[in-house]
């Protein structure tokens, strides 16, 4: 269905490297205590952004497209399928391949759950939000002003 899929080796390595700490403001990080706070480095940042910027549809979820490791992952598949996100405006990455990405992407996002759509650079939400979005037609919606849907065929009927 989609194809690429993994983390180049060069994110995998700059996710990997050490180095400094950056913290983003935000009203979830007022509610934790420090030992909750997982530090973010700058080379895990800026690699991460690589990532998000890779497509204009950009999927962090467990597994492939085409293997989901899990329910939530399987869903999200399904729903950017049904909504016919253009295959070659997508990209996967599979959190379970790196352990720095896995946790990384949720405190870049601020958002504690796997999977996490972002479209044209910009965070969507995980399956809860895109199966709301979905039902009521708002992900279409966005979808089609971003221009990532597979064009429909012109004279075709069904």
């Amino acid at each position: 269905m989609f194809s690429r899929t993994a983390v180049t080796g060069a994110v995998r390595q700059a996710l990997r490297a050490p180095g400094s700490f950056a913290i983003r403001p935000s009203p979830i990080r007022a509610s934790l205590t420090p030992a909750q706070i997982r530090l973010l480095s700058q080379e895990t940042r800026q690699a991460i952004d690589k990532a998000v910027g890779s497509a204009p549809v950009v999927l962090f979820m467990k597994g492939t497209p085409e293997t989901p490791q899990c329910g939530f992952s399987r869903a999200s598949i399904q729903i950017l399928g049904l909504q016919g996100v253009d295959p070659s405006k997508f990209t996967a990455f599979n959190v379970l391949e790196d352990e720095e990405l896995r946790q990384g992407i949720k405190e870049y996002s601020e958002w504690p759950t796997i999977p996490q759509l972002y479209v044209d650079k910009e965070f969507v939400g995980g399956c809860d939000i895109l199966m709301s979005m979905h039902q009521d037609g708002s992900l279409a919606k966005m979808l089609e002003e971003k221009d990532v849907v597979v064009p429909a065929e012109e004279g075709k009927t069904e």
